[in-house]
C-alpha cells in the first residue's frame, strides 16, 4: 500500500507544482497574427542596427506603423516606418542626423493636429538635454523630423502627452520630475515644481536603491473634462487643470502591496469609451481604474505575479490589452474586461516571413515593452525591447 501511495502521490505532486512553470511557457498564436522583421544586421533589406533597435515608442496611422527606439550607451536611436499590409519596414531615420547626442525616444507618440506626431528624447548623458520632436510620415514614407527645442534646461523628457485638441503638450522632465507645458502656437514652455519629488520624499526611497526612472511619472492621460492625470512620489495621483494652471492631489492612493507603497508609479494609461481611466502601477504590476467624476480609484488586481505593467490599449472587441512583467522575467500579454476579468495570454508567438525565410519561422516575443492600437482598434502592434527587436501584430475581435 505504501508503494502504491508513492506511485500515485508523487506524480500528482509533481504535476501540481509544475503547473505554474508550464503556464510561463504558454504561447499566444491567434489566427492571422504576424511578425515584421525590422532588425537584422546582415540583411540587405531596410533594417535597424543592433543595440539601437529596442522599440520603446509606437503609433499606428492607417496602414503605417511609426516606431521610435532606445539605443545602448554611446549610440543614437532610430525612427522607422513599417507597413501592415506589406508586412515590412519601409523607412528608417537615424536621429543623430537631426539631433546629435540623444539616446532614447521612449515617451510614445502624441497626436497633434493633422497627421503630426510628437515625442520627447533623453540625452546620452545626464548633462545632455532632451528635445521635443515633431514627426510626420511624408511622401514615399519619408520620415520628417522637426526639432522643437529643449523644454526644461539640462533635463531629458521622460513623459509626454498632447491635449485632445492637439494644441498643447504636457510632460515630465528627467531627472528632476518637473511638470511642463508646451504651447504649439506660441512655442512657449511653462515649468512647474508642484509634482517634482522633494528631498523628504526621496529619503523614503534610499533603502530601495532606485533611480528616477522607477519613481517619476512614466505616463500621463487627459480625461474628457480636460484634466491631466499622473503619478507622484509616495504612491499619489495628481490632476492638473490646464485652464487654471493648478494641481490637486487625489485622496485615494495608488493600489499597492503593504510596505511597498513608495514604489507606486503609473507606467501606462488607457481611456475607455465611457471615459473611465485605466492605469497600471509599475511597482506591483496592478491594474486599476479611476473614475474622473468621483476621483475614486478601484484596484482590479494583478494580471500576473510580477511587477511592471508597461502598456495598455483598448481593442475593437471592447477588451483592454496590456503588457505585464518584464526583465529579469518575461513580458506577458494579457486582456481584461469586466465580465471575464484577466486572461493571461502568455508570450506571443507569431509567424514571420521575410526574404531568405520565405517558408516562415515562428518568432516569440519574450521582452515586449510597448503596445499600440490602430485607430479603429482592429490591430494591436507590439514592439520588443531587446538587442534584436521585431514588431508583432495581431488582429482583434476574431
Amino acid at each position: 500500500m505504501r508503494n502504491l501511495t508513492k506511485k500515485i502521490f508523487f506524480p500528482a505532486l509533481y504535476l501540481a507544482c509544475s503547473a505554474p512553470l508550464l503556464a510561463q511557457y504558454t504561447f499566444f498564436t491567434p489566427k492571422d497574427a504576424f511578425a515584421i522583421e525590422v532588425s537584422l544586421p546582415n540583411s540587405a533589406e531596410k533594417r535597424l542596427p543592433m543595440y539601437r533597435n529596442a522599440i520603446t515608442s509606437l503609433a499606428v496611422q492607417g496602414d503605417r506603423i511609426l516606431g521610435g527606439t532606445t539605443a545602448k550607451e554611446g549610440l543614437s536611436p532610430y525612427l522607422f516606418v513599417a507597413s501592415i499590409s506589406a508586412r515590412k519596414a519601409v523607412a528608417l531615420k537615424d536621429l543623430q542626423e537631426t539631433i546629435p547626442g540623444q539616446k532614447s525616444i521612449a515617451t510614445g507618440f502624441c497626436k497633434g493636429s493633422g497627421n503630426q506626431l510628437y515625442a520627447g528624447t533623453m540625452g546620452q548623458e545626464s548633462k545632455v538635454a532632451g528635445h521635443l520632436l515633431q514627426v510626420s510620415i511624408g511622401d514615399g514614407d519619408a520620415i520628417q523630423v522637426k526639432d522643437l527645442g529643449i523644454p526644461v534646461a539640462g533635463e531629458g523628457i521622460f513623459t509626454l502627452l498632447s491635449n485632445k485638441q492637439g494644441t498643447e503638450l504636457y510632460g515630465i522632465s528627467y531627472p528632476s520630475g518637473r511638470f511642463f507645458t508646451y504651447n504649439m502656437a506660441t512655442k512657449k514652455t511653462q515649468v512647474f515644481d508642484e509634482v517634482a519629488p522633494k528631498e523628504k520624499e526621496l529619503d523614503n526611497l534610499h533603502e530601495y536603491a532606485v533611480g528616477p526612472e522607477v519613481y517619476l511619472c512614466k505616463a500621463l492621460i487627459q480625461d474628457n473634462a480636460g484634466l491631466v492625470y499622473g503619478s507622484a512620489v509616495g504612491n499619489r495621483l495628481f490632476a492638473f487643470d490646464p485652464a487654471k494652471k493648478a494641481f490637486q492631489f487625489l485622496e485615494t492612493p495608488l493600489p499597492a502591496v503593504w510596505g511597498r507603497e513608495v514604489l507606486g508609479q503609473v507606467e501606462a494609461w488607457a481611456k475607455a469609451p465611457d471615459g473611465k481611466l485605466y492605469g497600471g502601477n509599475a511597482g506591483d504590476g496592478q491594474l486599476f481604474v479611476l473614475n474622473p467624476a468621483t476621483k475614486k480609484i478601484k484596484n482590479l488586481g494583478k494580471p500576473m505575479m510580477m511587477g511592471r505593467l508597461q502598456s495598455l490599449a483598448f481593442g475593437r472587441d471592447g477588451k483592454l490589452y496590456g503588457l505585464a512583467g518584464g526583465a529579469p522575467g518575461y513580458s506577458h500579454l494579457f486582456s481584461y474586461d469586466e465580465n471575464a476579468g484577466f486572461v493571461d495570454l502568455g508570450n506571443p508567438e507569431f509567424k514571420m516571413v521575410e526574404p531568405g525565410i520565405e517558408q516562415g519561422i515562428l518568432w516569440r516575443g519574450f521582452q515586449l515593452s510597448t503596445l499600440a492600437a490602430s485607430a479603429d482598434g482592429k490591430y494591436m502592434v507590439m514592439g520588443e525591447d531587446e538587442a534584436l527587436s521585431q514588431l508583432m501584430i495581431f488582429p482583434v475581435g476574431q
